[in-house]
């Protein structure tokens, strides 16, 4: 989508059409490439009104990564809770959900991706503190699947975040009009993220 056509398709708010917006532009120009003229342009309001809502581009960008992220836990969470107990179900459950999160919310995930060096010191602070979070769904499975025999890895935490950045990087260069459907990566990826930790046998 291009950024100056944001506001024709979207059906948000008026906050949420800002937001899109700032997705679509900092996604073709980046952060600091992006201005608050860019983004006012792309949601069809003035700059005056971009205040309104938010004190700074700054504070878009905040929003940006931080709803993404809750989002994402919140995929990833939901996943886990329906996946049953055991270590190798919960894992492929996990990453499945993280797939098709950087799948379906690609530009969300590519700001996300992208852009935490350019969040000032109190939103990178959150940012990490919500990376953590997400971190720990899988860490906290991982770790379980070694103590209890399910995963043979002797290197459980460089599992853990090789299989995140394994799912997070498809943002980069998924297309949706490629071969594969973000369920069909999406399973595929649950298979490699369950090689990855050698399941015991």
């Amino acid at each position: 989508m291009c950024a100056a056509k944001v506001a024709a398709t979207s059906t948000g708010t008026g906050r949420q059409v800002i937001l899109d917006s700032a997705v679509a532009n900092m996604n073709e120009r980046g952060y600091h490439g992006t201005s608050m003229r860019d983004i006012a342009r792309g949601a069809d309001i003035t700059v005056a009104s971009i205040y309104h809502h938010f004190a700074s581009k700054q504070e878009i960008l905040q929003d940006i990564m931080v709803r993404a992220l809750h989002d994402a836990i919140a995929m990833t969470r939901g996943a886990l809770l329906r996946s049953g107990g055991a270590p190798a179900d919960q894992l492929q459950a996990l990453m499945r959900a993280w797939v098709m999160f950087h799948t379906t919310r690609q530009r969300d995930a590519m700001v996300g991706a992208t852009e935490i060096r350019s969040l000032d010191d109190p939103g990178r602070r959150l940012v990490v503190a919500l990376r953590d979070e997400q971190e720990h769904l899988f860490r906290d499975v991982i770790e379980r699947g070694v103590e209890e025999g399910d995963f043979a890895t002797e290197y459980p935490r460089d599992a853990v975040r090789g299989i995140i950045n394994m799912g997070q990087s498809v943002c980069t260069w998924w297309h949706a009009d490629g071969p594969l459907k973000p369920e069909e990566l999406a399973e595929r990826y649950a298979d490699l993220a369950l090689a990855m930790v050698k399941p015991a046998v």
